[in-house]
């Protein structure tokens, strides 16, 4: 009874498979996006969960240039800004990296949290008022995983101000910027993110960041044998990469 409602192996090796392989992309080629792979993508955003089904995410597709360079301009400043924060080695090593694709990529994407749709009312946001804002962390994600199954490269730009990218895009003011985001075909899809590849930081190990009952209660049993295990299978496979378990036909 506890497999009833398994996907097939090969369901489950492609939603593990979109996961670990997700990348935030920075470079991408010219080719434009298909109208309808634009909306798939969107649709599966817009089937994320969300606080008292209340569904705040939009979604403006940013295709004029005059627009996106508005933007780029911006978060070139925001960029020199934020890289005084560094010192002088680390400085040199980010302003190094390529963190933005606005103008290379077809279209980019501004998903935003209307605060007032369905409410004041909204079952589920009583207590904790930024659900709407998390299930718009959730649609985007949706949105990701969904882009990397098509080929497409989503990458999250957010060395921006959102007050700027509201008074450029029109954006009203009970409307929150949430994420905005280069969508396109990668140049590549690479093995690891950036930050990770160039050892700007590292992967923490999954068994470090699990607690059992209370915070840093650590986990025992046959549980903690199963983090340590994936543990030493992302090390080896340098990638973390996330595998199903094997089915009775893989064994």
């Amino acid at each position: 009874m506890a497999a009833l409602n398994v996907f097939p192996a090969e369901w489950r090796r492609g939603v593990y498979e979109a996961i670990a392989r997700r990348r935030d992309i920075r470079s991408f080629r010219p080719d434009p996006i298909a109208p309808d792979a634009l909306a798939r993508i969107l649709s599966a955003a817009h089937h994320a969960g969300s606080v008292g089904f209340s569904q705040p995410w939009n979604f403006i597709v940013v295709d004029d240039l005059e627009l996106r360079r508005k933007i780029h301009d911006h978060v070139d400043a925001e960029r020199l800004r934020a890289a005084e924060g560094f010192e002088a080695e680390r400085k040199a090593q980010y302003l190094s990296f390529k963190l933005e694709g606005i103008l290379e990529a077809p279209l980019n994407l501004c998903v935003t949290c209307d605060r007032t749709r369905f409410g004041p009312a909204i079952i589920g946001r009583n207590t904790i008022f930024d659900t709407d804002i998390y299930s718009t962390c959730v649609a985007i994600q949706n949105l990701w995983l969904a882009a990397r199954a098509e080929g497409i490269g989503v990458g999250w730009v957010s060395i921006l101000k959102p007050e700027v990218l509201q008074q450029i895009l029109g954006i009203p003011d009970h409307v929150v910027v949430v994420g905005y985001m280069c969508v396109g075909y990668p140049v590549e899809f690479a093995q690891r993110p950036l930050l990770e590849a160039v050892g700007w930081l590292p992967r923490l190990p999954l068994s470090e960041l699990v607690f059992s009952n209370r915070w840093k209660g650590a986990p025992g049993g046959e549980l903690a044998s199963a983090l340590r295990d994936v543990d030493q299978n992302a090390a080896h496979q340098n990638a973390a990469q996330l595998r199903p378990p094997p089915s009775e036909t893989d064994r």
